[in-house]
């Protein structure tokens, strides 16, 4: 293909920048991670393709031709995020300086004008690349057009010609609309086949030749599928013409137009040092040429990659040294499986400066492998250096690295630096923090996805069996880009001192000690865990047979469909709202609140789905997660929840209810071995004593001064009676407030959970403010705050963007002021818990009791201790968690002891 005409989709690059990259903001929080990532996608298509002719097209606000074929045309869309919106005019300016003629119009679509001008390109004999994710544009391809999606790797990206085009979707691109056609699309609202899905298309395609044929022949499709397109075949029209992409639009330039101008450098200077694009601001006011393929701001420039396949003892003996000699080196490890207790090596990769990088095999094992250096010969020569804390090493989520290596007797020491961490701490609410993500985010690349190499689904293969010369780029680039996203993310993190702090003093250090509670586990009851089952067994089939005798028929107690007539058709009771698709919604929230009015199917079908949930989560499948001592092994999260607590899955014991007879039942099942006790540890009103130190409020600080209950002392101000005539439902009411406002609980809610009327909740709520002012005072302050910065902090620094307080949506606008006010007090929570983890661990590494940490659940500790030593111990942990924070109240924090958890809680 010669130089060609270059016709961009913005929108397309828009949007999936801005879900695909994390929310990054400037430092007053003006959104700017969508504008630099379509940005950056740009300057690389421009220097790639050198094109002769370039249009970026982006949609116009306002309906086109199509919402007047048919009104219902993307009805179902969601409203563009506000932090979304709020990108369009920069990126446009941005475009208009690099040069390039930028295109937006009304009454059609990008796809439309892209079309036109490709139709126009071609006509005129020149060749087009369309750059673009959107399978639309697919229609357009021909001898002359291809479609280019630069969201993969060059050399792994997607390009569509015809005969790429009838590989992905089964037909050629002049039957694309009659495949769209027959498909239906939900995200435009297009009507479709209902139950006709891509490969019956292309196969009905594939054997009538056009939609126009397969409707004649509509009488003889059988089975369901037949019959659906009988019942449906007057939308196919509709459905074909909302589908095709115009060529004929009457566009104010022609493609002379199109020929991409200078850079206004003023220009972009300024819109770079608004956006805050430091090294691209560097570069224009340096006076030299834009240089198109540079990476985003502030990440590493391109390198020539040199990645090294090790299959001879002098190869690793050369890189044995670099390491020994380097002052930070990247390590990872590629695994025979994904369960951390019984991964086995398969291979390692290092790297010491960027760009250079290797891959050691030690057990691939298809057919025809060369010959590969020992493994345990390996490990044993990488032994030292992994376990010298003295040598600095860099990982991408270095905890399963660590735990992997323990399975060959290996004790990594040394971890400085885990990119998961750095992007964590960096911003916590990015949607993602693996490796690929991160390197699209900070590198502008992207890399080698493990599907790319191993393959998907039922057909994916273990990296045993991938060939060496496919195993060794992916997995030395694994090494490679760790070590570069450290450089480009720890110059973020150094920048802002708090942050640096909080992820080299808590979020580092915490990895060893979560490694260490996930291999030795917790021991199960794995028989009582089976009688439960078999009791929940019992309970669910009488409370299916209640819920039928209260429908008065039988019905799928699983089927929100049957269950949504059975409700709101037959037994009329009010539908507190909807789904997307205009249905009454059978949520847990919905069915709460009718069992809260006295409905009683509600409240059956409620206790139903929550008994069948721990049946199916816990009691069925614990027993087959155990090992050979009878433990179960979780895995901790540091980079999952956005206020900094730790997450657990495979299992996740951090849901088993603590309030509910059947969730104490399960824990009943989490045993200590012979010999030893469980011991649980948790800080009392943890978050309440943090709004105190966070408000100062005079007198909630007084009443934890004093050791009051806080509920009781909150009910005495609120309702103005003496501490000791507290009643009950005066105390409980304030235990409700208490809880509810730092939470953002409404008067509604309030009153919901009260059962009283919303006025008297409002009137609860303003005898608290009255009672309490400084808590109302930081409440306003720090909605004010929010607001301003665009984040909240931790006592001890940890950030919590918002991307939605500035929304012009009242709703979420709303729902980001109640996070503000609560991540606070839940990140300190967090905050603390880790301080005392790292205290605890310290103190029991140092032999401070014959005791071991074996889960940590919200604000709770639990070990496993000798029974000898559990007297000292309580007294001494108690001690140790009390330390982890200095606030100006107290953490108190209560011990209890039990031969199962349930006892010690």
């Amino acid at each position: 293909m010669n130089a060609p005409v270059l016709l961009v989709d913005g929108s397309s690059y828009l949007y999936r920048a801005f879900h695909a990259l994390p929310p990054l903001a400037t430092a007053d929080g003006r959104p700017t991670g969508a504008v630099r990532g379509v940005i950056a996608m740009l300057r690389g298509l421009l220097e790639r393709l050198q094109p002769t002719h370039v249009a970026v097209v982006f949609d116009a606000s306002g309906p086109t031709f199509r919402d007047e074929l048919y009104a219902e045309y993307k009805a179902q869309r969601p409203p563009m995020p506000d932090e979304l919106r709020a990108q369009i005019e920069p990126l446009h300016a941005l475009v208009r300086a690099l040069g390039l003629p930028l295109l937006v119009e009304s009454g059609v679509e990008a796809d439309d004008v892209i079309g036109t001008l490709s139709c126009a390109a071609v006509a005129r004999g020149l060749d087009v690349v369309i750059a673009s994710g959107d399978k639309d544009l697919t229609q357009l391809v021909g001898p002359h057009v291809q479609i280019l999606d630069t969201m993969k790797r060059e050399g792994q990206e997607s390009i569509y010609d015809e005969s790429g085009v009838q590989a992905k979707f089964g037909v050629p691109p002049a039957r694309i609309v009659d495949l769209l056609a027959l498909m239906g699309d939900t995200v435009d609202n297009i009507p479709g086949i209902p139950g006709v899905g891509p490969k019956t298309a292309a196969k009905w395609l594939g054997e009538h030749g056009s939609l126009d044929a397969l409707i004649a022949a509509a009488g003889d499709i059988k089975g369901k599928a037949g019959e659906a397109l009988r019942v449906h075949l007057e939308q196919l029209p509709l459905a074909r013409a909302l589908a095709t992409v115009k060529c004929d639009c009457t566009l104010p330039v022609g493609l002379d137009d199109l020929v991409p101008a200078a850079p206004d450098r003023d220009a972009l200077a300024r819109l770079y040092r608004e956006l805050e694009f430091k090294s691209w601001l560097r570069e224009v006011e340096q006076g030299a040429a834009p240089a198109p393929a540079e990476p985003p701001p502030d990440a590493t420039p391109a390198l020539e990659r040199d990645y090294q396949l090790i299959l001879d003892q002098a190869a690793l003996d050369d890189w044995l040294a670099r390491l020994r000699a380097a002052p930070l080196f990247a390590f990872d490890t590629e695994t025979d499986a994904l369960d951390y207790m019984r991964a086995r090596i398969v291979g390692v990769s290092f790297a010491c400066a960027a760009g250079h990088a290797a891959y050691v095999p030690l057990a691939h094992t298809y057919a025809g492998v060369p010959e590969q250096l020992d493994r345990d010969a390996v490990l044993a020569a990488l032994k030292p250096l992994l376990e010298d804390a003295t040598r600095a090493k860099v990982g991408q989520h270095a905890k399963f690295d660590m735990n992997v290596l323990a399975n060959h007797g290996i004790t990594l020491r040394g971890v400085a630096h885990d990119t998961m961490l750095e992007s964590y701490v960096w911003n916590s609410t990015a949607t993602r923090h693996d490796m690929d993500s991160l390197a699209l985010a900070y590198l502008g690349e992207s890399t080698i996805k493990y599907e790319d190499v191993a393959g998907k689904g039922a057909k994916q293969i273990g990296f045993e069996q991938v060939p060496l010369e496919t195993a060794a780029p992916y997995a030395a680039e694994d090494a490679d880009v760790t070590l570069r996203l450290h450089h480009a993310l720890w110059a973020k993190l150094a920048s802002e001192p708090r942050l640096a702090e909080l992820y080299q003093t808590l979020e580092i250090p915490l990895i060893p000690v979560l490694s260490r509670i996930e291999r030795h586990g917790v021991r199960l009851d794995t028989a009582e865990l089976k009688r439960q089952s078999a009791e929940f067994a019992r309970r669910l089939i009488e409370l299916e047979r209640q819920a039928h005798e209260l429908a008065g028929q039988p019905f799928n107690l699983g089927s929100p469909k049957q269950l949504q007539v059975i409700l709101f058709e037959q037994r009329g009771l009010p539908v507190k709202k909807k789904t997307p698709t205009g249905q009454p919604s059978t949520d847990e929230e919905v069915l709460q609140e009718l069992a809260d009015e006295g409905h009683a199917l509600p409240a059956t079908i409620l206790e139903y789905r929550a008994l069948a949930k721990l049946k199916s989560t816990y009691t069925d499948k614990l027993p087959e997660l155990v090992d050979a001592d009878s433990r179960v092994h979780t895995s901790y999260h540091q980079a999952v929840a956005s206020t900094g607590r730790l997450s657990s899955s495979d299992p996740n014991l951090q849901n088993i209810p603590v309030r509910t007879d059947a969730g104490r039942r399960i824990r009943r099942a989490f045993i200590a071995a012979p010999g030893y006790r469980i011991v649980a540890a948790d800080y009392s009103q943890i978050e309440l004593r943090i709004m105190a130190h966070l408000s100062g409020d005079a007198a909630l600080l007084r009443a934890f001064a004093a050791g009051q209950d806080i509920h009781r002392a909150t009910a005495a101000e609120v309702f103005g009676v003496p501490l000791e005539l507290v009643g009950p439902e005066q105390r409980r009411a304030a235990k409700a407030i208490n809880f509810g406002l730092i939470y953002g609980m409404s008067a509604f809610g309030l009153a919901r959970n009260l059962g009283i009327e919303r006025s008297a909740a409002q009137d609860y709520v303003n005898l608290y403010f009255t009672r309490y002012p400084g808590v109302k005072a930081f409440m306003e302050a720090t909605r004010k705050s929010a607001a301003e910065r665009g984040y909240v902090e931790t006592v001890f620094g940890r950030r919590l963007y918002l991307p939605e307080i500035r929304s012009r949506n009242p709703a979420r606008r709303t729902a980001a002021e109640r996070t503000a006010i609560n991540a606070p007090m839940q990140g300190t929570a967090a905050d603390i818990i880790k301080r005392a983890m790292l205290a605890v661990d310290a103190w029991l590494q140092q032999g401070g009791s014959d005791a071991r940490m074996i889960m940590q659940v919200h604000d709770e500790l639990v070990f496993e201790v000798a029974e000898q030593a559990v007297d000292a111990f309580c007294s001494e942990v108690a001690q140790h968690m009390s330390a982890a924070a200095k606030l100006s109240v107290p953490l108190i924090v209560g011990v209890g002891v039990g031969d199962n958890w349930d006892e010690a809680h």
